[in-house]
């Protein structure tokens, strides 16, 4: 299990390095550039790629929709006692409690651990993590009109497309949906590398921290997601996944986020990093007892 756990984020970890050791070598990175491109191009063209194939009927996509949704807004509430209890701005840690990484680790996570029949539990979590993401997160990290700023998210619209495409049971055009699969390539790579670049400034203070923040959030999540699950009735298979995947290291585009917005881009990158790396220990206990 171990093993094929770290073959999962061993991309993450390669990722990450291959951008903190191109800095160290001094060689430039344009990272506003490469934030720009992953946000307007790189996340719409994932979102399709990823959802529209999906296969989940319109009931357990609503049920499971519904559990995750109060799991993330119970998230943002503990924020606050987190905040005070880590000593840091609950404005930089808000995104991070919220938002775990669902999809380039969680999925590939889910289906090792409960197989198709789980995939599609575990899709459902992620588009609704993505579409809180992409909707309250762009109106936070917009320093002007916020409502203008939403409507110039493509992922925002990309989203909504991938839902009525789940819901409808309909396929895109082949040509488009191999343009659009190309177009997402790129994405979580770059993602990835411009992590490692921020690691390369980071700090020991912050390392500690993103160890603290992860101990505190990780068992907060999976707690908050069961007592959701068993107040919801939810299906075992959906409730283990929903435990699952809310417990899963923070997501790197809340670092991106907060890249764009300013706030402490260096230290959402230890909550990353640190998190990630913790995943290697306690995602094998944690899948034991959920299956």
């Amino acid at each position: 299990m171990f093993a094929e756990l770290f073959a999962v984020m061993a991309p993450v970890l390669a990722g990450a390095g291959l951008g903190f050791t191109w800095v160290r070598l001094d060689h430039p990175y344009p990272v506003d550039f490469v934030t720009r491109l992953v946000f307007n191009i790189g996340t719409p063209a994932l979102v399709l790629a990823s959802l529209s194939g999906a296969e989940i009927d319109a009931s357990t996509f609503g049920r499971t929709m519904l559990a995750t949704a109060l799991v993330i807004i119970s998230m943002a509430a503990a924020t606050f006692i987190v905040a005070k209890l880590l000593r840091h701005d609950w404005r930089v840690l808000l995104a991070p409690m919220m938002y775990p990484n669902t999809g380039n680790m969680g999925l590939p996570v889910v289906l090792y651990a409960f197989g198709s029949a789980g995939f599609a539990y575990g899709i459902t979590v992620m588009v609704t993590v993505s579409l809180f993401q992409f909707t309250l997160g762009t109106v936070l990290a917009s320093r002007g009109n916020p409502l203008k700023a939403l409507a110039k998210t493509p992922t925002v619209y990309a989203i909504v497309i991938a839902m009525a495409l789940l819901l409808t049971d309909t396929a895109l055009p082949l040509w488009l949906a191999n343009s659009v699969d190309l177009m997402s390539g790129f994405t979580v790579p770059l993602m990835l590398i411009t992590l490692g670049v921020s690691l390369a400034s980071i700090q020991v203070k912050s390392l500690r921290s993103g160890i603290s923040f992860s101990l505190v959030r990780i068992p907060l999540a999976a707690t908050v997601a069961w007592l959701i699950g068993q107040a919801l009735g939810l299906p075992p298979m959906a409730q283990s996944i929903l435990v699952l995947q809310m417990s899963m290291p923070v997501a790197v585009f809340n670092y991106l986020f907060a890249q764009k917005s300013g706030r402490e881009p260096a230290y959402v990158a230890s909550l990353v990093f640190c998190s990630t790396l913790l995943a290697l220990i306690y995602l094998p206990v944690l899948l034991a007892f959920l299956m």
